[in-house]
Parts: C-alpha cells; sequence; structure tokens
C-alpha cells in the first residue's frame, strides 16, 4: 500500500501556479520543502512535477538503471536557442548528443585544462587589474565582475576569441541577452503555448536575444575559419574532430548549438560559486583567515602556477563547502524508465514522470551533514571526510553520463581567481549587514551584494560602512572613508590623524564612534571614521586607534567578525608601533559573555605589541549608566591624546554650523521613494482589550528580495513621535517649515550641504527622548543661563536624571533661561537608532510579508512631566497605517534561536508579552508542517500575561487554534487572574508548577527557547535551575553548572529591554 504524494491546495485551472515564485522559484521551493518535508508533488498549468528533497530519495533517482535525465519545460524552452546541445539534447533519442559527447569530453580533461593555465591567468589578470586601478572606494558588483571574467575566459581558453568585457563599463550584450533569454524560457515553460503566442512584444524580445546570441557564435566560428590558427583548442576540436565509434564529424548546427552552450553553461556556474564563495568567506571570517594562511603559506607573493592548481587542500574544501550550501544549478529533473515506487514502495511514480531534485535543500540534509548542516564550514571537507561521503550526498555537478563536462575547466578557473584575489586585497562587505539575496535564471547567484577591494599592505583606508543597511543614504553609489572634511566651521584643518572604528549591530557602538570622530577637529584631530572590518589586516601607525565595540551572545558584531578573526590569528609583536583605546559595549545580563569581544580586543592587541593608550572602557546597557561611563571614559580619552599627541583642544564654536537657507512654507527635503529599503504596511491591529497596555499586530510586505526565518529580527528605523518635534522647535522658537543646511568640521550622521526642513531633521535623525549624559549636563552648565538655571543644574544628579529619563530636551523646556545654541543641542543629541523588534511569523505562511508584534510604550513620565512618555519607534509603529512605507531591514538573530529542522523534535517555549512574537513565529511554521502531513511534536508554552481577557495575545485565534491541531499545550500564568493559572502569577512561577512536565520534555530531546526582558530571562533560569537541584538532590552551585552543561545547545534566548 502506497502513501499519497502530498501536495499545497490548488486553485481551479491554475492548479499550484500560484506557490511558486515567478523571480526566484528556487525560495518558493526551499519553503514547500520545509513545511512538506522528503517530497511533494505540484499540479501546474498541463502538466505535474514531484519534488523530491532528502539525500534518501536524491541517492535513489541517482541510479541511472531506473531513472533517466528528464529534460523540464524550462529546458525545452532552452532549446529554442541551444537545440539538441550537449545540457539540453533528449537522450536516448538524438545522436548529435552521442557523436558530440564523445568528439568534446577530452577536451575537457584534466591534462586539456591544464594546458589552458596561461590563458586563464591572463583573464585573472585583467580583473586584479581593474580592481586596484579603481581602488578600495570602488563598490565591487562580484557577480558583475565574476561573470566578466568566466565569460571571457570560456571564450578565450576554448576558442581563442577575446571579448575584453573587463574594457567597457557595460556587460557585453551576450551575457544580458543570455540571462534575458534564460529567465523568459523559465517564463515561458510556466505559461500556455496560446499565451506565449499572443505576448508578441515578449515574443519578439525573445527572438532578438536568441539572435544576439548566435551573432556572437556565429562571428566566432567565421573569424577562425578566415584566420585559422595552430592552437588546438575547443573550437578547433569542433570544426576538425571526428567521433571514434562512427568516424562522424559535428554539423555545422551542432557546432553552433554546443558552442552556444559552452558560452552560457561555461560562465554561468562558475561565476555564481566564486560570489558564493566571496560570500560565505567574508560571513565567515575565521574560514577566510584559514585561507589566506594557507595561500601565503604555500604561495607567498610569488605568482600561482600550474603546478598549484590542486595542491591547497583547504581551498578546495571551501570550493566544496560552496558548492554544498549553493549549488548554483539548485535543481534538476529525472524521469522513471518504467513505472516505480520510491523510499522502498513508499511513493508510487509512473513512468515518465518528472521528478525534480531540489539539490540546495538535499545538500542540507542533517542526516548527511549534521545539525549544523545550514553552517559553512570548509573542514567537513578535509582530511578524507569527502571522499567518505555517502555516494551521491554531493551533487553540484549534476550526476552520471550528462554530468558536468566542464568541471575541470571550472575547478582549474576557480583556484586561480580566489589565490589571485586573497593574494591581493582583503575584502570587505559593502553592507556587512548583508543577507544572502537570489536571482535566478535556470542557475542562481547572489542579488545586490557588493563588496570593496582594498590593497593589502597599503596605507591605512577606512570604508565607513553603517551598522546597518538602514543607516545608508539610499543615493549613494560608493562607500567611502569618512574624514574631517577641509570645509566647515573651523578653517584650521588638524593634521594629526585619528582612526575610529566600530563593531555595531544595533547602532550603540556606531553613535558613540561617530561622537568621538565629531568630535576630534575641536582636540586638534584629523579623524577617519570606519568599521571595524575596514581594518583588517592594516597596520596603522600615523595616529591613535580609538575602537568601540560590542559584543553580540559572545560574537563581534556583523562589521567587526573579519578584523576580529585577523587580530587573533596575529603572532609575536606584529602591532609593535600601534597606538589604542577600546570601549566595549555590552548588557551584564549576558553574564558568561559580557564585554567578551572588547575585552579580547583589548587584550590581543596588547600581546601583540600594541601601547594602550589607557584602561579598557566598558558601558553597560542593562546598568543606569551606560551613556555616562561613555561620557566619562570619552573625557579620559581626549586628555590623554591631548598629552600623547601634543594637541591643542580648540576653543569657541562648536563643530558644526547652521545657516537659514529658508523659513518660508516651502520644505525642501527629500521624499521617501518605495524601494528595495522601503516595506509596506498591510496591517495594524490592537491585540488587547481597553484599559490594558496596548499590544499591537502589524503585517508588512516586505522590501523585494528579502527573505526571512522563523525567529529573526526586522530592524526598524522610526522617527520620533510628532509631539516631541514640535516640543523642540518651539524651545527654539522654530517653525516645521524652516529650512537649514548645516556645516560640518568633522564626520557627522547629520546630512550636510543641503537644505533640509527642521521638522525632517528633528523626526529622523536625532534621538530627542534619550535620558541625558553627565557629559551632556556639564555642556547644559557651561551655556549662558540663569542662576536659577544653575542652581536646578547642580542640584540633577546623573542617577536622577537616568532615573526619572529626563532628556535634554525636558532640562530645556523645565529651564528656558539656558541659552544653548540649535546647533549646540543638535550636535550633542545622539544619532537616532533602528530598533530591532522579534518576527512573529514564519515565511512557510507568507515569504513575502512578515509580522510583529509588539508592546507600545506610553506610560505617565516618571519624570513628573505632564505628558506620558512615549516610546520612539512603538509610537511610530502604532501611528502607521494600510499603505505607509516602512524603512526596514532583516536582520538574523542568533544563530541558534531558530528552530530545529526536524519537526518532530519537540520545542518548551518560554515567554511573557510581547516575548511571545518569536514563539508565534515558531508555532505558526510548526502548525503548517503539521496542516502538510509532517510528524510534528507537541510543543509547549508558558506565557505570562494579566488576564485572560485583557492581554492573552492570540487566544482566542492562532493558539486556539493549534491546541486544536495538537501541536501546542499552552501553560499560561496570569498575574492578575491567578485563579485561573494554577494559582500561579508569573511564568517562572508555572514552570515550577509544571516541573514534572517539563523535565519529561527535556527527555524527549526537546529544545528550549525563551524570548522576553532580562528580569524574566534570570528568573526561568533560576527555576530551572531549581528543578535540577530538586531532581538530581544537588546544591545550587552544582545545579547552576549542571544547568549550563546540559542546555547547550538546546537552549536559546532572545533577551530584551
Amino acid at each position: 500500500m502506497t502513501t499519497p504524494i502530498p501536495n499545497p491546495p490548488t486553485v481551479p485551472f491554475l492548479g499550484n501556479v500560484g506557490a511558486i515564485d515567478s523571480e526566484v522559484p528556487l525560495l518558493s521551493h526551499n519553503l514547500l520543502a520545509r513545511q512538506y518535508g522528503e517530497i511533494y508533488q505540484l499540479f501546474l498549468i498541463g502538466f505535474k512535477i514531484v519534488v523530491v528533497t532528502t539525500y534518501d530519495l536524491l541517492s535513489e533517482v541517482s541510479d541511472e538503471k531506473r531513472f533517466r535525465k528528464f529534460i523540464a519545460s524550462s529546458l525545452k524552452e532552452v532549446r529554442n536557442g541551444v537545440g539538441d546541445g550537449l545540457f539540453t539534447a533528449f537522450v536516448p533519442g538524438e545522436e548529435n548528443w552521442y557523436i558530440a559527447h564523445r568528439i568534446l569530453m577530452p577536451a575537457f580533461s584534466t591534462l586539456a585544462v591544464r594546458g589552458m593555465y596561461d590563458d586563464m591567468y591572463d583573464i585573472v589578470s585583467q580583473l586584479v587589474l581593474k580592481w586596484e586601478r579603481f581602488g578600495s572606494n570602488y563598490k565591487i558588483d562580484a557577480a558583475a565582475d565574476f561573470t566578466r571574467l568566466t565569460f571571457d575566459a570560456i571564450a578565450f581558453c576554448a576558442m581563442s576569441y577575446r571579448v575584453n568585457s573587463f574594457y567597457s563599463p557595460d556587460l557585453p550584450p551576450f551575457i544580458q541577452a543570455m540571462a534575458d533569454f534564460l529567465t523568459e524560457s523559465g517564463r515561458r515553460a510556466q505559461r500556455p503555448g496560446v499565451v506565449n503566442t499572443l505576448m508578441r512584444g515578449s515574443a519578439s524580445k525573445y527572438q532578438q536575444d536568441i539572435q544576439t546570441l548566435m551573432s556572437l557564435v556565429d562571428e566566432i566560428i567565421s573569424e577562425r575559419r578566415a584566420n585559422p590558427i595552430e592552437k588546438k583548442d575547443l573550437l578547433h576540436v569542433m570544426l576538425e574532430g571526428k567521433d571514434p565509434q562512427t568516424g562522424k564529424g559535428l554539423s555545422i548546427e551542432s557546432i553552433r548549438n554546443n558552442l552556444l552552450t559552452f558560452l552560457i553553461a561555461g560562465h554561468e556556474t562558475t561565476s555564481g560559486m566564486l560570489t558564493f564563495a566571496i560570500y560565505y568567506l567574508l560571513k565567515n571570517p575565521d574560514t577566510m583567515q584559514k585561507l589566506r594562511e594557507e595561500i601565503d603559506t604555500m604561495i607567498g607573493d610569488r605568482p600561482m602556477t600550474v603546478d598549484d592548481v590542486h595542491k591547497l587542500p583547504y581551498l578546495i574544501a571551501v570550493m566544496r563547502e560552496t558548492l554544498r550550501l549553493a549549488p548554483t544549478a539548485p535543481m534538476r529533473s529525472a524521469a522513471p524508465l518504467e513505472d516505480t515506487t520510491l523510499k522502498n514502495g513508499t511513493y508510487a511514480v509512473e513512468k515518465n514522470q518528472p521528478i525534480v531534485i531540489n539539490i540546495f535543500v538535499a545538500h542540507r540534509d542533517p542526516k548527511v551533514w549534521g545539525e549544523d548542516a545550514e553552517s559553512f564550514r570548509p573542514e567537513r571537507m578535509l582530511d578524507g571526510k569527502f571522499e567518505q561521503l555517502s555516494p551521491n550526498a554531493w551533487q553540484p555537478f549534476g550526476f552520471g553520463m550528462r554530468g558536468c563536462i566542464g568541471r575541470p575547466f571550472a575547478w582549474q578557473e576557480a583556484q586561480i581567481t580566489l589565490v589571485s584575489i586573497f593574494q591581493r586585497f582583503d575584502l570587505v562587505m559593502d553592507d556587512p549587514s548583508y543577507t544572502l539575496q537570489l536571482k535566478q535564471t535556470l542557475t542562481i547567484k547572489p542579488s545586490h551584494f557588493y563588496v570593496h577591494a582594498i590593497p593589502r599592505n597599503g596605507k591605512p583606508r577606512l570604508l565607513a560602512t553603517p551598522s546597518t543597511i538602514l543607516s545608508q543614504d539610499q543615493n549613494a553609489t560608493t562607500t567611502s572613508s569618512q574624514s574631517t572634511p577641509s570645509t566647515g566651521a573651523d578653517k584650521t584643518v588638524p593634521t594629526q590623524p585619528l582612526y575610529v572604528l566600530y563593531g555595531s549591530n544595533t547602532g550603540s557602538s556606531e553613535a558613540f564612534a561617530q561622537r568621538i570622530a565629531s568630535g576630534a577637529a575641536s582636540h586638534g584631530f584629523r579623524a577617519h571614521i570606519g568599521t571595524l572590518d575596514s581594518a583588517t589586516g592594516r597596520i596603522i601607525t600615523d595616529g591613535p586607534i580609538i575602537a568601540v565595540t560590542a559584543s553580540f551572545e559572545g560574537e563581534p558584531a556583523d562589521n567587526a567578525k573579519q578584523f576580529v578573526s585577523w587580530l587573533t590569528s596575529l603572532q609575536g609583536e606584529k602591532l609593535k608601533g600601534v597606538s589604542y583605546a577600546v570601549f566595549g559595549c555590552g548588557n551584564h545580563d549576558w553574564v558568561s559573555t559580557y564585554q567578551r569581544i572588547p575585552t579580547l580586543i583589548d587584550t590581543v592587541a596588547a600581546e601583540r605589541g600594541a601601547q594602550r593608550l589607557l584602561e579598557r572602557g566598558a558601558g553597560d546597557a542593562g546598568g543606569s549608566d551606560f551613556y555616562d561611563s561613555f561620557d566619562k571614559w570619552e573625557a579620559e580619552l581626549w586628555q590623554t591624546l591631548r598629552k600623547v599627541y601634543r594637541t591643542t583642544e580648540a576653543s569657541g564654536e562648536g563643530g558644526i554650523k547652521i545657516e537659514t537657507v529658508e523659513s518660508g512654507s516651502s520644505r525642501a527635503h527629500l521624499l521617501r521613494q518605495p524601494d528595495t529599503a522601503f516595506g509596506t504596511v498591510v496591517q495594524n491591529r490592537v491585540l488587547t482589550s481597553p484599559g490594558a497596555p496596548v499590544k499591537r499586530h502589524l503585517e508588512f510586505v516586505l522590501p523585494q528580495g528579502t527573505t526571512y526565518r522563523a525567529g529573526d529580527y526586522l530592524a526598524i528605523l522610526p522617527v520620533n513621535p510628532p509631539r516631541d518635534v514640535y516640543r523642540a522647535l518651539a524651545r527654539f522658537g522654530l517653525t516645521a517649515e524652516h529650512e537649514i543646511a548645516i556645516s560640518a568640521s568633522g564626520p557627522t550622521s547629520l546630512p550636510v550641504n543641503k537644505p533640509i526642513s527642521v521638522f525632517n531633521l528633528l523626526s529622523g535623525y536625532v534621538e530627542l527622548s534619550q535620558p541625558a549624559t553627565t557629559r551632556e549636563l556639564r555642556i547644559l552648565a557651561e551655556t549662558q543661563n540663569s542662576e536659577a538655571s544653575m542652581n536646578a543644574l547642580k542640584a540633577l544628579t546623573p542617577e536622577e536624571v537616568v532615573a526619572k529619563r529626563l532628556s535634554i530636551l525636558d532640562i530645556l523646556e523645565d529651564n528656558p533661561d539656558i541659552k544653548l545654541p540649535f546647533e549646540k543641542f543638535l550636535e550633542i543629541l545622539p544619532s537616532m537608532r533602528v530598533r530591532q523588534y522579534s518576527i512573529s511569523s514564519s515565511p512557510l505562511w507568507n515569504p513575502q510579508h512578515a509580522t510583529l508584534t509588539i508592546s507600545v510604550i506610553e506610560a505617565p513620565a516618571i519624570s513628573g512631566r505632564k505628558e506620558p512618555f512615549l516610546g520612539v519607534a512603538s509610537t511610530y509603529l502604532a501611528s502607521l497605517r494600510p499603505g505607509d512605507k516602512v524603512q526596514m531591514a532583516v536582520r538574523s538573530s542568533n544563530a541558534a534561536f531558530h528552530l530545529p529542522s526536524d519537526p518532530s523534535v519537540p520545542l518548551v517555549l518560554f515567554g511573557a508579552g510581547s516575548g511571545l512574537a518569536p514563539l508565534r513565529g515558531f508555532l505558526q511554521e510548526r502548525a503548517l508542517q503539521a496542516q502538510a502531513g509532517r510528524d510534528v511534536a507537541k510543543s509547549l508554552l508558558f506565557f505570562g500575561c494579566r488576564t485572560p481577557s485583557e492581554d492573552f495575545l492570540y487566544s482566542d485565534s492562532d493558539l486556539k487554534e493549534w491546541a486544536k491541531l495538537g501541536i501546542i499545550d499552552i501553560r499560561p500564568a496570569f498575574s492578575r487572574s491567578t485563579e485561573n493559572s494554577q494559582n500561579c502569577k508569573y511564568v517562572q512561577d508555572r514552570i515550577w508548577n509544571d516541573r514534572e512536565e517539563v523535565t519529561e520534555f527535556y527527555k524527549k530531546g526537546a529544545r528550549f527557547y525563551l524570548c522576553g526582558s532580562g528580569k524574566v530571562a534570570t528568573s526561568v533560569k533560576e527555576k530551572l535551575t531549581k528543578i535540577i537541584q530538586e531532581t538530581q538532590q544537588v546544591d545550587e552551585e552544582e545545579a547552576s553548572n549542571i544547568f549550563g552543561r546540559i542546555t547547550t545547545g538546546r537552549f536559546a534566548t532572545d533577551v530584551f529591554e
């Protein structure tokens, strides 16, 4: 008895067409695999496909005695251009394939490809020369330049034809026509034939693209016949070669078809592999450091030679691991030779039934690759492990007799390219927070992936890439080093360099670094500001280095990973002559990893010979003196730097100047236009009852090309509440229509040298509600004011300011006699920060949409002011209406804070209030998997709120439905209605009450996830430790140690304040 193959719900006449994204079909298939598991079927217009996604089924359909390559509908359309070329021929059935395969196979042998080395090196040198000449500020489109490289290489090495694409700013017409041709072929495959006929515009463009492709092919053939050469290249073999079995040569039509096949397949897949390799190496700097060490050790500064090919084991491992995670041809098709079954009779498939193998997903099967299958780890390909893999586990080049004929060519080309690049350059991402986006034709490549190539051993050149894409100027086309400009308020430009480096994900460290850089000129320094990664490999000795960075669960920020990896790899006194200081941001709630990265940088730098200018500073975001601790450290920093470098403190005017441009009714501001950084509000509704603290559910259409996983964050760039903006305008006697232009004597996060309305400036560029720091109080005291105001300022203690959350604006309103200039007000305000919210949905629900579940902060001001305190981001989000545009970006959460790939693993979830957000995403994904027929374990949810009727979020909708589905057991704790929750007031109380169930879930192998405040996290951990103490009869200290050991890899937290 066979099992029916599951499929998504169908639409009449269209079937499952709507289930597949037309731009990047692979993403839809990946989500379907996560939802339906090892196999599913899709009913498309006029035909059905079966899709398999696991190693077991991949291996089974790789049996060439039972299955053959199937030319899928998209490849049938590609035949309109390439005919019966090697990749698209019907086998058996078309004799030309057999003749061409036997003639051309020797031309791509390892020995033959070895003879192409010099020509390959020639083309790679052109890429290197371009990057050197354009310099480190040039934003490189990695996929485009690797496409140039591989296209030029196949044309020159195989056909002795120079395309010279590096000598033109635009890609060759062939490449654009090829991309359009492949894309349209895929779309034509999804449409009925009559529709393709009626779409005359598309059909005409399609034929034009085919003609563009064939015109180059004919040009290459004509030039060779007119000017024969002695070189026995691939084109020579095509023109002159004879089939050893039949004695036949290739017909002119077969030559044209296969020449075009090689021009397409010979560059498209390799350029994708190279781009993915750079991406994964930059995202995993420890692997890049190992690769660089291997290249430096085995090749050094000498040119790579043909004898070096295949001699760098770690490089080979990097390439294999890249193709495991990103097989550039991510899907292939097969069909049974006869009626058969799969998986020992479980699933029945008929003869010639198209079976699509999702290599992309199968390459992540935990059965073969382990629980870290999603991680980039080249070590899994080293020391004989690759050779010991199960048969068919690694299939990026296809399979069997229809496998890629050009694999040796691509393998050698990629080695030369990667060695040449890392010999000469340090690479950094243009946007360190970039997460992989895909573009797809028949192959896949990273989309919108840009890098900078910094020549090694050059002068210091820092790239001030923002800590988040949301901080970038949407109109900027390049990212450059930011240094003190030669124009501005101070006409005397300091000459002593100062390098300010930051590692920041959420913006706090970047804001502190910006403050140091902005104030540098007034202390006699010329500041350069950049990310820590931008200084990777740079030994800077002509000025002090100030590093401001944070730890994220013990790991570096996204834009500091490469630097930390490089720093920790140094030996001896490599940093002798370097002077530095470090300030670290952290949160004491993360006891075991608090200040780990700042401490590491500070310690290692000193051990490697650098001179520490002053003791490391530490700011605790979980305490009340976060900003004050930086103020004190910064004051000591400037005092130390002036003494060591003998600079003088500038007196008089501040760092920025303002001139009035227009104060009439018109506004001059840049309108925010919808682009890839903007999402759209779909829904914004209240989840709680009147009178309860407001919780809201928001749904967004994500920016185009954005993907996410359950558990990830949505970073929002908010604006200040209009009420607070108008308060600031009134305090300084300005109107909302007032326009100004700002000039600055140092790096600033404010918009400079262009008109902007004061309302927009105060709305979006500065924080108006942040508590004043000791430094800012001192500045107010030094400003002209009355005796009464001076006394009021003297009476304020830093502790009182933090406790009452008194902002600079609050203090200025309470003390109207303080004559603080508006430009000074702007100068001392911190920059607007992004806020990260846990996504409360799963992409299985809707891959283009994401939801947030937020608490709206509107509470009586503890400062005693009449107006309530308004949370900046939550007030902004609460005000949004459907259709509004919101600047946003998806940010990955901690790697551990994602669901296990196996849905049969139980979950124990802890959350309170809006801490339910990511847990809802987890449960939504599990529910959809259960509805798709997968084996889903039950989850235990501990949730805390006030009462069942006020704020039991989603209790009458999602949670109720999922409980009926049998995937969740809800254990609430009602703080104001304990009689409805087993007399348990808080989550930790309910955990203790239900400790037997918690223990039972642990024994079943459950994963534990917690989302909530630091207080909730501490209380939950204490109760779990107490359970261990009781069950194992040990003291508290031993129970704590046991907790740490047994929860490693099984307990993930997402703590917020």
